[in-house]
């Protein structure tokens, strides 16, 4: 029998375009609602220390209004843990955070911050939040996640996303599938996003050993053209297609 594939949709370049010009509009919670009407699985929220998209009342809203699961990306600050831990969204994905970064730029360094990240991940976990770590597909880091007892690691797609079509995109292609699979030998829940598009979206569904997609930027974008509601249901189409009896497994 087939996984559902998850989608988790990004919301937070609503607010990106709401901030540009102050006030209220466009609502990230209105986009939210029109996730569930196009039968998304979740919400991700990216509140990020200087909030230049997503702030603090959007999380409460989020919170308060929306059945769906709400993942809340966060940099693991004592801060942004004390949010959470008031908060208790379903889960939260920590993420490497820098100022000049345009985007999230790469993967945690998992190995290397073991001592930083343990304490947030337990006091989480303690909380009943799940805990995701977005990393590069990397099995040293896949392997210090398990270490640290994370049950969930989103693996960065921006490689692959951001490859040539040819050889290199191949090679981006193939360390997600082995990345994934190493995930779910050892014992942890894989996700995986970033960059997706619906010109890119099949191969890195078909892997079928990855649980959720948590896409935004794409479909904010074409929902310019076609609306937002449109543009989830056309992903999910995409999605459910990569997963369908017949299509080559990874």
């Amino acid at each position: 029998m087939t996984r559902h594939l998850r989608l988790g949709i990004n919301i937070d370049h609503i607010a990106t375009v709401r901030n540009a010009r102050g006030g209220d509009h466009p609502d990230p919670l209105r986009a939210a609602r029109l996730a569930v009407a196009a039968h998304a699985d979740g919400i991700t929220a990216h509140l990020r220390e200087d909030r230049r998209h997503i702030r603090d009342r959007d999380i409460d809203l989020l919170r308060a209004e929306i059945a769906l699961p709400l993942n809340m990306e966060m940099a693991a600050t004592p801060e942004m843990m004390a949010i959470a831990l008031r908060h208790r969204p379903h889960a939260v994905c920590l993420v490497p955070e820098r100022r000049a970064e345009v985007t999230t730029e790469g993967g945690l360094d998992v190995a290397a911050g073991r001592d930083h990240l343990a304490p947030i991940i337990h006091a989480l976990t303690d909380a009943g939040i799940r805990v995701s770590l977005f990393i590069d597909p990397d099995p040293r880091q896949l392997d210090a996640a398990r270490a640290l007892r994370a049950p969930v690691v989103e693996l960065h797609t921006g490689a692959y996303a951001n490859a040539a079509p040819g050889p290199d995109c191949d090679a981006e292609l193939a360390r997600l599938v082995a990345a994934a699979a190493h995930a779910e030998a050892i014992g942890l829940e894989c996700h995986a996003g970033h960059g997706l598009r619906y010109d890119n979206v099949a191969p890195v569904a078909a892997i079928s050993s990855l649980h959720e997609l948590n896409i935004g930027h794409f479909l904010i974008g074409e929902a310019i053209f076609v609306g937002l509601e449109a543009a989830i249901r056309h992903m999910r189409i995409l999605m459910d297609q990569a997963r369908a009896p017949g299509v080559s497994r990874r």
